[in-house]
């Protein structure tokens, strides 16, 4: 067949729900196969069978290549089809993170192959070699059901070039990356492949890399990458297909489930190789290059377990319809500038997933301090939940300002959020004058405790989740009450210098009085966090960005004593960014051994 039909499926699994995600895979294909033309190949991105993150959970989900062809076949009851599906795989006693490649028909399901991911990140936010071993067959292509050949890289396979010059080698037509790739970096200058679009620094190196796969050897490129967030990385999705002139035939969304398509037609691989005929060159050229190496064949066919994990486990297929998305389709030097439009959608999608989706609630409790932080989380959580699901909290001591009053309320009526008013002051006394001698700093700490007491039971009493408002300039610092303010399980703002949630909250529409007011934690009358900390917020979060990347800040800009302000707090408060210290005693100790994440 020259011309076929590419699904990619931006699809976004539950946590550590094999049986559910294989069904909803199911229905994902009985979907795909509605689509005229039918598709020849749907491609689901990497551990769609389980989620990315689930650390030790991976003994748990991981299954033989046998048994999940056999339970997809179960879940899916359509016309022939080739499916690409990434899952955690049991093979010959050793776990491995895998892509299966499967015909799917009325018959027995035929599987043409297994590709088990040799580059294993172990860095950043990364942990894979901990939980499941590197494949050891290599980079290999094979023939698929409509009639070409093909090779799969899974994820960081591809960043390594020599990947795909053997996926190309060994005669691959089209080379298929199956991602669960979290994004990171909040906008680069634009790029030519974006159209113009901002999209976040990983997605746009991303594109660069799969374009640069396809126009080096001639091949075309699927690239589906898994949506959703687990434990507050966010995967963006942004497939894509790329032609062997590198160019980009189809794009996916941002952050949103949905069916990517496109035609290509195999016939091109002709012209571009004779344009450009790099891969010819290797080829010509291999010997010279490899002659100090041996190689062993790699025309074996794969090995794969059979189905061993009992009876299918799929639940029948549950509906679920994805947009279809058909194909065609500067920053000034600043470190901390934020495209805030970006950013506003990252976070929004962020709650959504994070509070409904994943813990299962369908409102969020904010206390409003009548500062930028509070509001600016009160605006997200609207846009994110809808205004009726959003409960603004003001918690007032007898010592408040009455502006912090009125600035909470603002945001109330700007929003027409519902609202609770629970003065403090009774409680924080009563406390108070039973173990006496309290100062203003022990004062400020029971306050900020005592609006915790309140937003959690508020939290049982409404069925609302509480969502934090400290910022990534609070938390690096320490500037703020341990087990107090930083206490709330979600925090959309948590990774954003103060400075950035000035410019995000300006964008999103927080009134003016709130953005322009000097910051104050309003614990102590007359009170200012720049006063405190000894160092303005516009300079310390750059000295913070520079010190926390390992950099001594520049000279100018800054004075000496104003970065070791910054250095000394920094370094003094990791105990305030950690959960408890346990002693170790067991093998199995919490966090240390049995890892299982938040969302699991």
């Amino acid at each position: 067949m020259a011309h076929i039909r590419i699904v990619l499926s931006q699809f976004r699994p539950t946590k550590g729900e094999y049986a559910e995600n294989v069904a909803r895979i199911g229905a994902v294909l009985s979907q795909a196969a509605q689509l005229d033309p039918k598709p020849d190949l749907v491609v689901f991105p990497e551990t769609a069978t389980s989620g990315y993150f689930v650390e030790g959970g991976v003994k748990e989900l991981a299954v033989t290549a046998g048994t999940l062809a056999r339970d997809l076949a179960a879940a899916y009851q359509g016309p022939a089809i080739d499916v690409v599906v990434g899952f955690y795989e049991r093979f010959q006693n050793h776990i491995h993170n895998s892509a299966l490649y499967v015909t799917l028909s009325t018959r027995k399901p035929e599987v043409r192959h297994v590709h088990r991911k040799v580059f294993l990140p172990t860095y950043g936010v990364f942990d894979e070699e901990r939980f499941v071993d590197r494949g050891q067959d290599g980079v290999r292509s094979f023939e698929t059901g409509w009639g070409g050949k093909a090779a799969i890289l899974i994820c960081e396979d591809a960043w390594h070039s020599l990947a795909a010059t053997v996926a190309a080698l060994e005669g691959a037509q089209l080379v298929i990356v199956p991602s669960a790739s979290p994004a990171r970096g909040l906008g680069e200058p634009e790029d030519e492949a974006c159209e113009g679009e901002t999209l976040p620094a990983s997605v746009v190196r991303w594109e660069r890399i799969v374009r640069g796969i396809a126009e080096e050897h001639g091949v075309f490129v699927a690239l589906a990458n898994l949506v959703g967030f687990e434990g507050g990385k966010g995967f963006p999705g942004a497939s894509a297909v790329i032609d062997p002139t590198g160019r980009v035939l189809a794009r996916g969304p941002l952050f949103e489930e949905a069916l990517l398509t496109a035609d290509i037609d195999l016939d091109s691989l002709t012209t571009a190789r004779s344009d450009s005929p790099l891969l010819a060159d290797l080829q010509s050229a291999l010997p010279v290059l490899t002659k100090s190496l041996s190689g062993k064949s790699q025309n074996d066919k794969v090995k794969f377990d059979p189905a061993t994990n009992g009876a299918s486990s799929a639940a029948r297929p549950t509906p679920h319809a994805a947009p279809i998305v058909t194909g065609s389709r500067d920053r000034d030097g600043d470190p901390l500038a934020i495209d805030p439009e970006l950013t506003r959608r990252w976070l929004v999608s962020f709650l959504k997933d994070e509070v409904v989706r994943r813990r299962g609630f369908k409102k969020g409790l904010v206390g409003l301090s009548g500062g930028v932080d509070s509001a600016l989380t009160a605006f997200l959580a609207a846009a994110a939940l809808g205004k009726d699901n959003v409960i603004g909290v003001r918690m007032p001591y007898r010592t408040s300002s009455p502006d912090s009053l009125a600035h909470a309320q603002l945001v109330i009526d700007n929003l027409g959020i519902p609202s609770v008013t629970v003065d403090i002051s009774d409680a924080v006394d009563g406390y108070l004058k039973q173990v006496g001698d309290v100062g203003p700093h022990r004062l400020g700490n029971v306050m900020a405790r005592e609006r915790m007491i309140v937003l959690f039971d508020l939290s049982a009493k409404h069925k609302a989740l509480p969502l934090g408002t400290s910022n990534k300039s609070e938390r690096l610092l320490g500037y703020f009450t341990w087990h107090g303010d930083d206490a709330p399980p979600v925090n959309p703002l948590g990774d954003l210098f103060k400075t950035q949630v000035w410019a995000l909250a300006r964008h999103v529409g927080v009134p003016d009085d709130i953005v322009r007011k000097p910051a104050t934690a309003d614990l102590i009358k007359g009170q200012t966090d720049e006063g405190d900390l000894g160092v303005s917020y516009l300079n310390a979060d750059r000295i913070l960005y520079h010190l926390i990347r390992g950099e001594e800040p520049p000279p100018s800009g800054f004075t000496k004593e104003e970065v070791e302000i910054v250095r000394k707090r920094l370094d003094s408060t990791h105990w305030k960014r950690r959960l408890p210290t346990v002693a170790v005693l067991s093998q199995t100790a919490i966090g240390e051994f049995y890892l299982r994440p938040v969302d699991y």
